[in-house]
This record gives C-alpha cells, structure tokens and sequence, in this order.
C-alpha cells in the first residue's frame, strides 16, 4: 500500500519539463518565460533602478578640491565656458543690422586705414593683387607637386574636397560684394570675374599647403606660407575682396579638408592592402618598394 502511493506523490511533486530538441530547449518555451518574468517586474522596480542611477550620478561626486583641479589642469575647456556665456549675452542683446544697411565686419572696421591707402593708390593695388596672384600660384604648384613628382595625393585630394564644398556653398547663398571692393586685373582669377565669397579659397588652399609641408617637416617653407597667408588675409580684407567670415572659415576648412583627405587615404590603402596584398595602390599612389 505505502509503495505505490509514494510513487504517485512522488511524481506529483515533480514539476513537467518543457520539450527539448536535440537536447536544446525551444526559443518559444524561452520567450514564454522571458515574457512572464518581465511582466512580473513592477513600476516601482523602474523607478527605483533610475533613483539609483541618479544617485550615482558623476557630478554628485565632485568636491571642491575637483573643481579647482579642472580649472587649474583645463584652462582652455573653462575659457570656452566663459566665453559661451559671455557671447550668449552678446547675442541676446545685439541689435540686428536692418536688411538695408551694409553687413557689420570687425575686419573692415580693423583694416580701415589699409583701405584708404590702396583706395588712394591703384598702381599699388594693383601691385598686391599680383604678388597675391603668384603666391596662388605656389600653393598650387606645391600641392600638384606632392601628388605628381612624390606620389602624395593627399594634398591634392584635400583640396578638390575644399573647392568642391566651397562651390555648393557659394552657390548656395550668393553673399553680395561687400561695399568698398577694390578690384584689380591682376588679382586671381585674372580679369576682374565673378567669383564665390564663402568661403576663402585664397586661405584654405594655403593652409593646406602648409599642412603637408609640416607632415613632411618642411618647417622654413611652411612658416613662409603662414607667413604670406597672413599677408594675404590682410590685404583680402583691405579691399573687400573677402568678409572676415569667408577669411575664417577659409582656414577651418584647410583643416577639416586635409583631415578628411587623410581619412580617405588612409582607408584606400587598407582597402589596396586586402585587395592586392599590397602590390599596387594604383595611380594615385606612389607603390612601395
């Protein structure tokens, strides 16, 4: 009698097992307890796990000592700070120049006496624009000479990523000529033609330049082209042939180009490297030996 009832009991205690194929619990039987596990969780549970993430917040754990280290050990993340809200109540309260009057520019207001002389003096201009015009034709002298002689396209890349971008740009919002624009035959593009404003590529293609001659440890070359590109910014300011906008945004783009130029480079020799094995990087590129 007490045998085959403690087998029953025994086996009812004993909860059923899901199937099994191949010895693999079915993806069904899973979500079945996933799901019932989840909606077994409460709000309450939610909540609790974003109070605690809260309290184990980053900034809670500062001190005051952290907060003079960061100013201390980060001087130019703090300058960026003030100058944030400083700029924030500069915008805030500046009067916005009415659509019939001229764009305000700091860099004409700068280069206002340099203005007058050149206005005063065309031969002199006119002298300028052609010395600028041959040092454009440097830049791009250098910049071919990278990729066409020392099998370098970086360069060369870069700055067909610059004019193209700059071309989409100009187009796209046709600045008007500044008030004052002081043209000359010899200035580049030679003949007084039409040209983009925004941004600089007078700036940009001499940063670039720049940028590959320091790669390449070319110090003395590269500080003469920052040099002159300084030059070259002046005297684009001085006859308004650029806004100082244009002159600026000429330099970041010498950087980001150049940057992006690399990136580029560097991926197509990965991919030459899989390819290949090696053996080719194709016209672009100088092969290794």
């Amino acid at each position: 009698m007490n045998g085959p009832n403690t087998r029953h009991r025994s086996a009812s205690k004993n909860k059923p097992t899901p199937p099994s194929v191949n010895g693999h619990t079915p993806n069904s039987v899973i979500k079945k307890d996933t799901d019932s596990s989840s909606m077994k969780r409460s709000p309450s549970s939610s909540a609790k796990n974003f109070c605690c993430s809260l309290g184990n917040a980053h900034f809670l754990k500062w001190r005051a000592e952290d907060l003079w280290g960061v100013a201390l050990h980060h001087p130019l993340p703090c300058a960026f700070a003030a100058s944030l809200l400083f700029f924030m109540v500069v915008e805030y309260t500046l009067r916005m120049i009415p659509p019939t009057a001229p764009p305000f520019d700091l860099g004409f207001i700068a280069t206002a006496t340099l203005h007058q002389l050149l206005e005063s003096r065309p031969a002199l201009n006119t002298i300028l624009a052609g010395l600028n015009t041959v040092f454009v034709g440097m830049q791009t002298s250098y910049i071919l000479w990278t990729w066409l002689m020392e099998g370098r396209p970086r360069a060369t890349i870069s700055a067909l990523f610059m004019f193209t971008c700059r071309g989409i740009l100009g187009y796209a919002t046709q600045l008007p000529l500044p008030e004052g624009f002081l043209g000359s035959g010899a200035d580049f593009p030679v003949g007084n033609v039409s040209f983009f404003l925004f941004y600089s590529g007078h700036v940009a293609a001499s940063v670039i330049a720049s940028l590959d001659m320091k790669r390449m440890h070319r110090w003395e070359l590269a500080y003469a082209f920052d040099f002159l590109n300084i030059l070259q910014v002046i005297r684009l300011l001085s006859t308004r042939g650029h806004y100082t906008i244009d002159l600026a945004v000429g330099i970041g783009a010498g950087i980001l180009f150049d940057s992006l130029a690399g990136k580029y480079e560097d991926s197509k020799k990965r991919e030459a490297l899989l390819v290949t094995s090696g053996n080719t990087y194709g016209a672009f590129y100088n092969s290794p030996k």
